[in-house]
């Protein structure tokens, strides 16, 4: 009886600690390259708050760091809700280039002229 109560808690354990290591294998880090030209990014309105605004409302993005000076973007996402591809299409929907997806030009048009990258 002791050994089949020992086999219960060791089965139970192995399938908790499984399910932790699964879980923390669906949150990816990704750090993605856009044109950003302007130094104050992070305050102005259509740049900083609209990424953030923006992609933190996208579901499956946990979050995202603008990074200005190295002209990326760095996004902590869930595999199991979004992919890269969809991250990077959402960034060019908002007028950034992101890796090798071009800017959209609609959402290049709607930036601050000292935010749209030349």
């Amino acid at each position: 009886m002791k050994n089949l109560v020992k086999t219960f808690i060791f089965v139970a354990f192995l399938t908790i600690t499984t399910n932790v290591v699964a879980q923390q294998k669906t949150i990816q880090k990704a750090t993605i390259k856009t044109e950003i030209t302007c130094d104050h990014c992070k305050q102005c309105e259509t740049c900083g708050g609209l990424l953030e605004q923006t992609l933190l409302k996208t579901k499956g993005i946990q979050m995202i760091t603008l990074n200005e000076k190295d002209e990326t973007i760095e996004v902590i996402y869930n595999s199991k809700k979004i992919d890269l591809p969809t991250i990077k299409t959402a960034i060019s929907k908002l007028g950034y280039a992101a890796d090798e997806v071009k800017a959209d030009p609609a959402g290049y048009e709607k930036l601050d002229g000292c935010c749209k990258p030349s």
